[in-house]
């Protein structure tokens, strides 16, 4: 087995049949064909559907195009890596959020790699915690910032702060407490994080320990989405954001204290074992942390890129 073939094996799959990755890849079909034949022979396990509708991967297939992607990536990496190590960090760096911390950073984030870090690419994917493990332990992502209701074990994790949950409200909803209830949030119309979720499984228990049900008339799977039903009026969000104003077009929403408080740790997660480049982007992202928070106790208030952080960084 060699490179090539996982170049072509992933090539065939992302195409979606031999003549489209033949075209693609400029290699002649036959031998494409030849090329799988004897990597499947070698492997002892089939790798591909082939069907006249073009061909998928088999759920060997599937596994192999993981790791064979995972593999290209780093090998593609090299010349970057090396050159990193001889001088400026440059090369791509695959950086997981979770939806919810990606609208207060990732902006400012991209903004301040490009200035500090001109020769980094910053390759954004969002997602929960859940999801995102698996990519660190694939390498697929390099760091991720994401949101824990529990320690994340089999990584390297940095804690960053604490935040608070909050139940968001629609406008004009006549209410002047400042906090709710478990039991008064579990007769409003909320709109809930599509399971498995990290934040949902908090919720699931702190319900099921207070001995109530929620009212949940629409799961979604993105902070986004979730404010777009709050701000449509259709729904109640609870959400790690005490300070709505700051994300665009949601000026006018409300937050309320949860009482008692359900609260979730932010963490910096990776494999443990990374280029300087993937370094100096989670540098960075520690200091935008440190950044916001310093501004908050700075102005005597709760801070405004992303509210509620009830601790310092815990480093």
């Amino acid at each position: 087995m060699q490179l090539r073939h996982l170049r072509y094996f992933t090539g065939i799959v992302d195409a979606g049949s031999f003549c489209r990755a033949a075209a693609t890849i400029h290699v002649a079909q036959p031998a494409l064909s030849q090329q799988m034949a004897a990597l499947e022979a070698e492997l002892g396990v089939a790798l591909l559907h082939r069907s006249v509708r073009g061909v998928r991967p088999t759920r060997e297939g599937k596994v192999f195009y993981r790791e064979a992607t995972s593999i290209l990536q780093q090998v593609d990496q090299l010349r970057s890596i090396i050159r990193s190590t001889a001088g400026e960090p440059e090369g791509a760096v695959r950086l997981g959020m979770s939806s919810a911390l990606a609208a207060s950073f990732a902006c400012a984030l991209m903004e301040a790699s490009r200035s500090v870090l001109p020769k980094v690419r910053l390759h954004l994917v969002t997602g929960d915690s859940l999801q995102m493990k698996p990519l660190i332990a694939s390498r697929a992502l390099d760091i991720c910032a994401v949101l824990e209701d529990e320690p994340t074990s089999g990584v390297t994790r940095q804690p960053l702060f604490q935040q608070r949950l909050h139940l968001v409200r629609p406008t004009d909803t006549g209410e002047v407490a400042p906090a709710v209830s478990l039991e008064e949030l579990a007769e409003l119309p909320l709109v809930l994080p599509t399971r498995p979720n990290t934040i949902r499984d908090a919720l699931d228990r702190t319900f099921e320990v207070a001995g109530v049900m929620p009212n949940c008339v629409a799961e979604v799977d993105t902070f986004a989405s979730a404010l777009s039903f709050v701000r449509t009026g259709l729904a109640n969000a609870i959400l790690p954001k005490g300070d709505i104003p700051d994300v665009p077009g949601h000026e006018d929403l409300r937050s309320l204290v949860i009482d008692p408080p359900i609260h979730m740790i932010a963490c910096l997660i990776s494999s443990g074992d990374l280029a300087d480049a993937a370094e100096a982007v989670s540098a960075l992202l520690i200091a935008q942390v440190g950044k916001v928070l310093q501004v908050g106790s700075h102005a005597g208030c709760e801070p405004t890129a992303i509210a509620d952080l009830v601790s310092k960084p815990r480093l």
